[in-house]
């Protein structure tokens, strides 16, 4: 079964930068968006950020300027560049392939942690 592996969260200071990633472990057909979403300690997941089949990408308003997500198609791989983070930042997140026909599919998720 194919499954989303997530890296590159960890523990950083307010102000500062992560990068995750996520890649898939075999191969995914008619994938249409990737994206990738978050839940804090006591609230419900939330997107973040997502790119479109077309191409096009959305965030929350919440970290617009800050964070930028970009993928790569031929690698089925989709990335989030966290700038400037805050402590509302933190939690796990998870990225997520939706696909046309075929539903989603959900990493394990990872952890940020953005101390003050």
């Amino acid at each position: 079964q194919v499954q989303l592996v997530e890296s590159g969260g960890g523990l950083v200071q307010a102000g500062g930068s992560l990068r995750l990633s996520c890649a898939a472990s075999g191969s995914i057909f008619g994938i249409n968006a990737m994206g990738w979403y978050r839940q804090a300690p006591g609230k419900q997941r939330e997107l973040v950020a997502r790119i479109s089949g077309g191409g096009g990408a959305d965030y929350a308003d919440t970290v617009k300027g800050r964070f930028t997500v970009s993928r790569d198609i031929a690698k089925m791989t989709v990335a989030l560049q966290m700038n400037v983070l805050k402590p509302e930042d933190t939690g796990v997140y998870y990225c997520s392939y939706s696909t046309i026909g075929r539903g989603s599919y959900w990493g394990k998720g990872t952890l940020v942690t953005v101390s003050s």
